[in-house]
C-alpha cells in the first residue's frame, strides 16, 4: 500500500474508499439475495443493541488511535524543526571563531542540513536509514572535536557550541526513531478486524428501502476506509505526498548560502 502515499492525497484517498465501497456492496448484495428482508427484521432488536456497543467500543479505539499518530507526525515535524534551528544557531555561533575553524565549522554546518535535505529524508521514506549511519553528523562532529583551542576566543563560546551540536545529534535521533515508529501489526489487526466487523453489521438490518441500505452501508464504508487510511499516512511521516514540510531545512539552507 505505500505506493498509495506517493499518490495526490485525493486521489488516494479515494481509490482506498472505491475499493473497500465495493467489497462491502458487494457482500451486502449477497446477503440481502439469500435472506429476504422479513428474515433479517427477525434480529433487529439483539442486532441493534449488539452494534451499538460495538460501534461505541470501536470508535473510541480508532479516535485513540488517530490522536496517537497525530502526536508522533506532530512530534516529528517539531523535531525536524528543531533541528534546523539548531544548525541555523551553530552556522552563526561560528562566526565567533577564529579562522580555519570558522570556515570548517560554518561548511560542516551547511553540508550537513543540504545532505538530510537532500539525501537524508528521502532515505528515511525509504527505509535505509538508522542511528547509526555515518556521514555529514559524524564528520561535524569529529572536526568539532579536532578543533586547536585557540580557534576560539573564550570556553564559555565553545561550551555554548558544543551542547547544541550535542542538541543537534539528540534531535536528529529523535527524528529517525519518530520516523521508524509504526503502529503495531497487532494494532493494525484488531483495527482491521473490527472494521470488517462493523461494516458487516448492516448486514442483519433488513430495511425495506434496499437502496437506502446501499447507501447507509457505502457512507460508513467510505468514513471508515479514509480513517484507517488517515492513520496510515500519519503513521508515515516521511513518506510520500503527505510527508512533513521540509521548508525549514530549505530556508535555513539559503540563509547559509546567503552567507
Amino acid at each position: 500500500m505505500q505506493f498509495l502515499l506517493n499518490l495526490w492525497p485525493p486521489i488516494s484517498f479515494f481509490i482506498v474508499s472505491a475499493v473497500t465501497t465495493a467489497f462491502a456492496l458487494t457482500g451486502l448484495y449477497l446477503v440481502r439475495k439469500r435472506y429476504p428482508a422479513e428474515v433479517l427484521r427477525e434480529n433487529h432488536e439483539v442486532a441493534a443493541i449488539v452494534f451499538n456497543a460495538f460501534g461505541l467500543f470501536y470508535g473510541v479505539m480508532l479516535a485513540f488511535v488517530v490522536f496517537v499518530t497525530w502526536n508522533g507526525y506532530s512530534d516529528a515535524t517539531k523535531d525536524l524543526e528543531m533541528e534546523a534551528n539548531l544548525a541555523d544557531d551553530l552556522f552563526h555561533i561560528a562566526k565567533a571563531f577564529q579562522e580555519p575553524a570558522r570556515t570548517v565549522m560554518q561548511k560542516g554546518m551547511l553540508d550537513y542540513v543540504t545532505s538530510v535535505y537532500n539525501d537524508e529524508l528521502q532515505r528515511m521514506a525509504e527505509g535505509q536509514i538508522d542511528i547509526h549511519s555515518t556521514g555529514t553528523m559524524s564528520g561535524l562532529i569529529t572536526a568539532f572535536y579536532q578543533l586547536d583551542e585557540k580557534s576560539y576566543p573564550n570556553r564559555q563560546i565553545y561550551a555554548e557550541a558544543l551542547s547544541r551540536l550535542n542538541n543537534l545529534a539528540e534531535y536528529r535521533r529523535l527524528r529517525i526513531f519518530t520516523g521508524n515508529d509504526t503502529v503495531p501489526a497487532v494494532v493494525w489487526l484488531v483495527l482491521l478486524v473490527g472494521a470488517v466487523f462493523t461494516v458487516c453489521f448492516n448486514y442483519l438490518f433488513g430495511m425495506k428501502n434496499l437502496k437506502a441500505q446501499y447507501l447507509i452501508t457505502a457512507t460508513l464504508t467510505v468514513t471508515m476506509s479514509q480513517i484507517l487510511f488517515l492513520i496510515y499516512v500519519l503513521d508515515n511521516p516521511f513518506t510520500g505526498a503527505s510527508r512533513i514540510s521540509t521548508e525549514p531545512l530549505r530556508q535555513v539552507i539559503e540563509v547559509m548560502q546567503a552567507k
